[in-house]
């Protein structure tokens, strides 16, 4: 009888661990798939200007912070894994992006980092330019960790400033779809990217890629689309 209930347990205890297993696994590169179908689409089409290379740069900084808070502050090791694994993701982004302008590219001017010109900060041609600025951010980040490691204040602002900028990350695609005035090249998937935590993302992150989408691509909608968001507002305000 002890036997059995021995053998139990063992078993109980060995699908826990599998389990645990796959939620860490999922944790780890969940975050990254919802890039997959926007850079297919990226490669299928040739064109990447329906997708805003600056949620790479949200991206980026944020998960290069998160990793010096956990220098700071070490929390689960899945949520360490999952900032490098999204880094890597944003440079393939990054990578494919700067391939397909370049093939696309009608004029011969280039845009360099070392052209210190802010009104073409991250939209450089050479992809080597992105990694040097990453390379460089995260020199620096690394000098003022190292100096200030010691200060909770320090520690904990760097946890708050990685939520913030990752909190931020439906702004550029937003901003580039009004340039854009259309959706066409952005997978939407991208825009709903789940938080460290590896919940899905909350609604001010995915609804102005779907409120967009809905008011350009139907604008029969628009008016209803825009009527219910006011009712929604106001319900919350109540």
């Amino acid at each position: 009888m002890d036997a059995e209930v021995v053998l139990q347990d063992e078993d109980m205890e060995g699908s826990w661990t599998l389990l645990s297993w796959l939620a860490a696994f999922v944790m780890v590169f969940g975050g990254a798939l919802p890039y997959v179908p926007q850079y297919q689409e990226i490669q299928k089409s040739n064109n990447s200007e329906g997708f805003s290379t600056r949620v790479c740069l949200v991206l980026l900084i944020a998960n290069i912070l998160r990793i010096f808070f956990w220098i700071g502050k070490q929390f689960e090791l899945t949520l360490l894994l999952q900032s490098v694994v999204m880094i890597l993701t944003m440079f393939a982004m990054l990578h494919l992006c700067c391939t397909v302008q370049n093939t696309n590219r009608v004029s011969t001017k280039r845009h360099r980092l070392s052209d210190l010109d802010l009104n073409y900060f991250w939209k450089w041609s050479a992809f080597e330019d992105y990694l040097l600025f990453c390379f460089g951010f995260t020199v620096l980040c690394a000098v003022v960790t190292l100096l200030l490691l010691d200060s909770v204040v320090f520690v904990e602002m760097l946890g708050s400033l990685a939520v913030m900028f990752e909190a931020m990350l439906g702004l550029p695609q937003l901003l580039q779809n009004f340039h854009n005035r259309s959706t066409k090249g952005m997978s939407c998937l991208s825009a709903m990217k789940p938080r460290p935590t590896s919940t899905p993302a909350p609604p001010h992150l995915w609804t102005p890629c779907t409120s967009f989408y809905l008011s350009t691509e139907v604008p029969s909608l628009k008016t209803s689309l825009t009527s219910g968001s006011i009712l929604h507002h106001h319900h919350h305000q109540v």
